[in-house]
């Protein structure tokens, strides 16, 4: 059977799991069968002191997983970090080219080698709204990660954050619940996040000042907030905007 189709057979199981410990038990069977020994499919925050609902699968050592919470290293791990600069899977190998890793963040990965975890491989998960997330898969201490499994690994662990997903009760909101802005008013809130005035707006797209002011209010309504600042943190949440929208020179 060819990846495609495993992906395809995983997918269809992940759909029909209904609860998380049916969708761990596919996870672990995935991992194993790709010569890995742990998983681990995790929000990257603080998981005990989370002010949201946070999706956390895994099967790492338990005294590895303790060490963490209590080190409050969610945020901060550099694996976690790492995936919030790319959108594909990375290597654990890959880590030192990636970031410029603290004697923190050696000392955790040092950590995780005592407590037996060895190589691994990280699926970033990015969804504007959440925090940040990722699944990885990672050898025992010793044993090296095989390289004609990863494709594979980046289809399971992209398909099995988004059953997470489902399962904790984060897609609840559907396209047609969210607040929906017309083009002009997603226009003017675009070049609002630039930095532009209502009156600069208005130059560069040829409407009214008094008509950019209508577009921003009636945005600013159909999310039902009453300022600028926060219309501009929820259209960036929802994936009305980006960062590069507003960050790009």
């Amino acid at each position: 059977m060819g990846l495609v189709q495993i992906a395809e057979e995983f997918a269809q199981q992940v759909d029909a799991a209904s609860s998380p410990d049916e969708l761990a038990a596919l996870l672990d069977a995935a991992a194993r069968a790709m010569d890995f020994r742990f998983f681990a499919l995790t929000h990257h925050v603080d998981l005990p002191r989370a002010p949201q609902p946070a999706v956390r699968l895994h099967n790492y050592p338990l005294g590895w997983v303790d060490y963490f919470d209590e080190h409050r290293l969610g945020p901060c791990d550099p694996v976690h970090r790492a995936s919030h600069l790319t959108s594909v899977g990375f290597r654990w190998t890959r880590l030192a080219a990636m970031l410029d890793l603290t004697t923190r963040d050696r000392d955790i990965l040092h950590g995780a080698r005592r407590a037996g975890i060895g190589d691994g491989f990280t699926v970033p998960a990015h969804v504007p709204g959440e925090s940040a997330g990722s699944c990885s898969f990672a050898t025992a201490d010793g044993r090296p990660v095989r390289e004609e499994w990863l494709p594979l690994a980046q289809l399971v662990g992209a398909i099995a954050f988004e059953g997470a997903r489902r399962l904790w009760g984060l897609r609840e909101l559907g396209p047609d619940q969210r607040p929906k802005l017309t083009d002009r008013q997603r226009d003017c809130l675009y070049w609002a996040a630039r930095g532009k005035s209502d009156w600069e707006i208005a130059r560069i797209l040829g409407i009214s000042h008094d008509t950019v002011i209508q577009h921003l209010k009636q945005a600013r309504e159909r999310y039902g907030v009453g300022k600028r600042t926060q219309l501009l943190v929820h259209a960036l949440f929802d994936g009305t905007l980006t960062f590069v929208d507003v960050l790009r020179r």
